[in-house]
C-alpha cells in the first residue's frame, strides 16, 4: 500500500465539504492514494451520521453506524472518506471470515528458491499500522471467536497482541475504525435479518458512538433517483419518480406496521428506474425489480400500494409508461 504514513496533514471545514452548518474542521489528507474511496458527486449525507463520522475521524472514536438494508450506512461512511482523502478498507463479517484471516497465519513462501515458512499478517495488524479507516460491514453477523479479537483493538490505547509473535502493535496515529450493522446486537428479533449474532453487551460498550440512518426524506430520496437515473430528469419521468418513491415509502410503512416481510429500499427504487428505461412500462418494470421478491400472499397489499401510486392495476398495461 502507498499509503501516507503521516498522520492528516491539513483542516477542512465541515461546511464546504459536506454542506453542513458547523464552523467544525476535520484532519483530511491532501495526497489520496488507491484505498481512498472514489467521490460520489450525487451524494446526499444525512446530517447527524455524518457529524457522527466526522466525530470518529478527527477524535478517533469508534462510530457504529445502524439501520435497515440499503439505508446507505457503508456507503456513508466510504463517502466521508473520500472527501477527507482518507484511504478506507472495508471486511465484510459473512461467516466465512476466521480469527486467522483478521490476525495472520502462517504460510509457505519461496525465499532465494527455498521454501520457508513466513507469517503473513491480517487484515487487523495491515490496517493498525497504517493511516487506515478500516470498516467492518454485517457487524453483527461476525462468528464470536471472530468479534472477540476486534474487542480487543476497541479498547481506548488499542493495541494488539500478536501471541505467536510474541509482538504487541500500537495503532497508527491516523488508524481509526468503524462499523456498520442491521441491529444493535440484539439479535434477529423481528426474523429479518438471519444469520445475526446476539453480540457481547461489553463489546457494544465499547462503542463510543452509535448512530442510527433511516431512509432520507421523499424529495431527497426522488432527487438521488434522477441523479442516478438522469434520462427520466423531465416533466414526465419526475412524476413517475415522484410515485416510486411513494410505493416504496408505502412498503416502509407496512414493514413496520407487520404487514409486509420486505421492503423497497433506495437501491430498489434506483433499480425499478434503470429497468423502467429499459422496458418502458413502470408495471412491468416494478414486477421485476420487486414485486416478485415479495410473498406470494403479500402481493395483493404490494399491487395496492402501486394501485394509489400510479392509478393503474399493477397488471394492466399503464398509461404513464415512458417510450423505450
Amino acid at each position: 500500500m502507498n499509503a501516507p504514513q503521516l498522520p492528516p496533514q491539513h483542516q477542512v471545514g465541515v461546511r464546504e465539504v459536506f454542506g453542513i452548518d458547523s464552523s467544525l474542521t476535520v484532519p483530511a489528507f491532501v495526497e489520496p492514494d488507491e484505498h481512498v474511496p472514489e467521490v460520489d458527486p450525487v451524494y446526499r449525507f444525512d446530517r447527524d451520521v455524518t457529524l457522527a463520522l466526522l466525530a470518529g475521524f478527527s477524535r478517533n472514536r469508534r462510530v457504529l453506524v445502524q439501520g435497515l438494508h440499503g439505508t446507505g450506512k457503508s456507503s456513508h461512511v466510504e463517502q466521508v472518506a473520500a472527501r477527507l482523502g482518507w484511504p478506507c478498507v472495508r471486511v465484510n463479517l459473512d461467516g466465512h471470515i476466521s480469527r486467522l484471516d483478521l490476525i495472520g497465519r502462517d504460510a509457505i513462501v519461496l525465499r532465494d528458491g527455498l521454501q520457508v515458512t513466513e507469517f503473513q499478517e491480517g487484515i487487523v495488524p495491515w490496517a493498525l499500522q497504517r493511516p487506515v479507516a478500516l470498516v467492518f460491514d454485517e457487524y453483527d453477523a461476525g462468528r464470536p471467536d471472530v468479534m472477540f479479537v476486534i474487542q480487543r483493538i476497541l479498547e481506548r490505547d488499542g493495541r494488539l497482541t500478536l501471541m505467536d509473535q510474541s509482538r504487541v502493535i500500537s495503532p497508527h496515529p491516523g488508524f481509526r475504525m468503524f462499523a456498520t450493522a442491521n441491529t444493535v446486537g440484539l439479535g434477529n428479533l423481528n426474523g429479518l435479518y438471519h444469520g445475526v449474532q446476539r453480540l457481547n453487551h461489553a463489546q457494544m460498550d465499547r462503542w463510543n458512538i452509535v448512530a442510527t440512518l433511516d431512509f432520507l426524506p421523499a424529495e431527497e430520496e426522488a432527487a438521488i433517483v434522477l441523479a442516478r437515473v438522469p434520462g427520466l430528469d423531465d416533466d414526465r419521468g419526475r412524476a413517475l419518480v415522484d410515485a416510486m418513491v411513494s410505493v416504496a415509502h408505502l412498503t416502509r410503512a407496512g414493514f413496520h406496521a407487520g404487514d409486509l416481510s420486505t421492503l423497497m429500499s433506495p437501491r430498489t427504487v434506483i433499480t425499478w428506474a434503470e429497468n423502467l428505461e429499459i422496458f418502458g412500462d413502470p408495471a412491468t418494470a416494478f414486477r421485476l425489480s420487486f414485486a416478485n421478491k415479495c410473498d406470494e400472499a403479500e402481493r395483493p397489499l404490494v399491487a395496492e400500494y402501486y394501485q394509489r401510486c400510479f392509478g393503474d392495476e399493477l397488471d394492466e398495461p399503464d398509461r404513464l409508461a415512458r417510450p423505450a
